[in-house]
């Protein structure tokens, strides 16, 4: 179920305090879930690894607005919304989801996310995805009366502090001592772009190794939410190496401060994804979706996607 599985990303073993005793007496770490502020309105009932939901933010009753955000986008969702209101204070009840993609479509199309014993059936104004993606449902789907691109990111390969395993390259994830940390293909985008990387490395053994051979002795792990599993597997221990989104590296380590390493993979065998959003053609606020469109490419908002290590959807313009 749903539900278990964001608890399962969660859940963190004793390996992980013996590593770092510290954050036995720091309360809960910045590692679990949920990684955004909570609400600041009503009884708080968040418990860590028990009851706690992190991929729905807001207002679920009556919202005024409602996006469905590709899921990697997490870090960037709290802060972003607060600026949005402030500049649309007209706009005080947003509900947002972080979920991968593939399972945020699936949920458009049988008209409802059903979560442990939670039944959400709400209508995005607004799904957001990798641009060929958005493009592939607009051709076979006709979802949006619009769509606008507004920022991009990378792959890097995300390991623990000070790199144990000595990985330097993409072929090293097919070393038998290696374990991988892996985005399901079932569900996630980026597990096709990372297989573009390892084929565009070391060929389809490379490919055949990682995602074949290794997943069947267990030293290839597919995730089962999406790769936000990847920091918790490595800071337990469980994994040592992942292939993410740059921008979920540059959280752990830079962001939230964890033990976590970045191996950046060269430009010229990298890949960007353009991330794009489409206005749905059933958006029921289409207004507020407007107005939201137009607000992901001013630069308050691509100030924000900038601190959180994205790049501009506009490769001329250069990072901050």
């Amino acid at each position: 179920m749903m539900f278990q599985r964001i608890l399962a990303g969660g859940l963190l073993c004793i390996a992980l305090m013996a590593r770092c005793p510290a954050l036995l007496a720091a309360g809960p770490p910045s590692y679990l879930p949920p990684w955004n502020p909570s609400p600041a309105n009503g009884k708080h009932f968040t418990i860590p690894e028990i009851d706690i939901v992190a991929d729905l933010h807001g207002d679920v009753v009556d919202p005024q607005l409602t996006v469905f955000f590709a899921g990697n986008q997490f870090m960037v969702v709290h802060e972003l919304l607060a600026a949005f209101q402030k500049q649309f204070p007209q706009y005080q009840r947003i509900f947002v989801e972080t979920l991968p993609p593939g399972i945020l479509a699936d949920q458009i199309r049988e008209g409802a996310l059903v979560m442990g014993n939670l039944r959400v059936a709400l209508k995005p104004d607004i799904y957001t995805a990798g641009q060929s993606h958005i493009m592939e449902l607009q051709k076979s789907d006709h979802w949006f009366s619009s769509t606008e691109s507004y920022a991009r990111n990378r792959l890097a390969l995300m390991v623990y502090r000070g790199n144990p395993k000595h990985i330097t390259a993409l072929q090293d994830l097919g070393r038998a001592d290696v374990r991988v940390s892996m985005p399901n293909p079932q569900w996630e985008g980026i597990a096709k772009a990372i297989e573009t990387l390892y084929r565009k490395a070391g060929g389809d053994r490379l490919v055949k190794s990682i995602m074949v051979v290794k997943a069947k002795d267990g030293s290839t792990y597919l995730t089962q939410i999406h790769h936000r599993q990847t920091p918790l597997r490595i800071l337990r221990g469980e994994s040592d190496v992942g292939p993410v989104w740059y921008t979920e590296a540059y959280f752990q380590e830079h962001i939230l401060h964890n033990p976590i390493s970045t191996v950046e993979i060269p430009v010229q065998d990298n890949l960007d994804v353009i991330y794009t959003a489409g206005l749905m053609k059933t958006a029921p606020h289409p207004k507020a979706a407007g107005d939201f469109m137009q607000f992901l490419t001013s630069p308050t908002a691509q100030a924000i996607y900038r601190h959180y290590g994205f790049l501009a959807s506009d490769p001329g313009i250069m990072p901050h």
